[in-house]
């Protein structure tokens, strides 16, 4: 199918109480037939609707990149506010709208079109977060009230044309799902900082095997390959699970490709050192990221962040392979954000999750949204699952 030459953001969000219990709907369509190509929407907790509306763009702007990177691009939406700051027009005023402002230029292709419609014209991406609002408001997770605007519990993705109604099947009782993505996501071997519990991550010390991960990869190769179902092999750039895909890839006959977004969390200053020599120099540091994960070390990436590249990563890989078994090495941290993402677990679920080095996690994804956690940490040498080291 011929890609659109021309897409249209349909953005909008919305709080009740300003600030109160918030969320977004955003939606990307074809300037041409008006067919809908992806929608997004999330409950974001409590917020005003400025920062609401602000994140609607962002996902909206975020649809764009992952569905449609080379097309001519229009933002519409009712928000005057964003609009005219977006256009260069209002100056920024608000400390909390900067950095989402920042993110959007970012993001925004050049020449994209501004344009402020009236409310009744953005009644989709309107609906969209009132249905996830209400969602939330069933099940408890939000209060209720009046007025526009809202939110749900987690994020909804939706492909064009899905039932909502399916959002929540029983997976393995029901077999109307699809077929679904298949994620095998192999943690890199150990290196000398994994036997060293350090810190290491994007941009730290960019290792390689041990002789004691590159025995845990060469398991882990025979057990894929007896497997016989892998059809792709996706890796981070790091020089460990760069290693590690070159040698499961090999018996596979398959050629490896980067993915970026696999990447570990950035450590920042921290990176070689151990917890506890990190809690001796940096001790309110840590424990202010230890307290949110909001917060990122000094000069590295907080986990938020993290798991919004993530996010991104897993929507293309399940986009692109609906019936394929997809190989990903990467590292613990972006394994333990896809189980929580397929678990709809809160983010600081992550600090609960023990990823061992070599080890296989298996995930479904099925076309409607529907997840399955299928297999955790697996260790295909057959030996008992180690504590995982920090941040590898």
């Amino acid at each position: 199918m011929t890609p659109p030459r021309r897409v249209v953001i349909e953005a909008d969000g919305g709080s009740r109480g300003n600030p109160g219990p918030a969320a977004y709907g955003a939606l990307l369509r074809d300037a041409d037939t008006g067919a809908v190509l992806a929608e997004r929407a999330e409950h974001i907790g409590t917020a005003t609707n400025n920062v609401a509306e602000y994140r609607g763009l962002l996902a909206g702007l975020e649809l764009a990149r992952e569905h449609t990177p080379d097309a001519e691009l229009e933002v519409r939406m009712d928000s005057k506010l964003v609009v005219e700051q977006m256009a260069g027009r209002w100056k920024i005023k608000h400390p909390d709208l900067r950095p989402l402002a920042i993110e959007a230029q970012r993001l925004a292709p050049f020449g994209t079109e501004w344009t402020w419609v009236p409310r009744e014209e953005n009644a989709h991406a309107d609906r969209l977060l009132n249905v996830v609002l209400d969602a939330a408001v069933r099940g408890g997770a939000v209060g209720g009230g009046g007025g526009r605007g809202g939110g749900g519990s987690g994020l909804v993705v939706i492909a064009a044309g899905e039932d909502a109604s399916k959002r929540n099947p029983v997976v393995g009782w029901n077999s109307g799902l699809g077929e679904p993505a298949r994620l095998l996501l192999l943690r890199h071997g150990a290196t000398d900082y994994s036997a060293e519990k350090r810190f290491s991550g994007w941009g730290g010390a960019d290792l390689s095997l041990n002789e004691s991960g590159i025995a845990q990869v060469n398991a882990a190769a025979e057990w894929l390959r007896a497997r016989g179902d892998v059809d792709k092999v996706v890796t981070s750039p790091l020089a460990r699970t760069r290693q590690t895909a070159d040698i499961v890839a090999e018996p596979l006959d398959l050629k490896v490709e980067v993915e970026d977004g696999l990447r570990e969390t950035a450590f920042g200053e921290w990176d070689g050192y151990t917890f506890a020599e990190v809690q001796e120099r940096w001790p309110a540091e840590l424990e202010a990221w230890q307290a949110s994960t909001s917060v990122a070390p000094p000069g590295g990436e907080s986990f938020e962040a993290a798991a919004e590249r993530v996010r991104r990563t897993r929507d293309r890989l399940v986009s692109a392979h609906h019936g394929q078994t997809v190989l990903a090495v990467t590292h613990v941290t972006p394994i333990k954000l896809l189980v929580r993402l397929a678990l709809d677990a809160p983010l600081d679920a992550i600090y609960k999750m023990e990823v061992s080095a070599g080890s296989i996690t298996e995930i479904h994804w099925y076309p409607g949204g529907a997840s399955s956690l299928r297999s955790f940490s697996l260790r295909p040498d057959g030996r008992a699952q180690a504590l995982t080291e920090s941040g590898q």
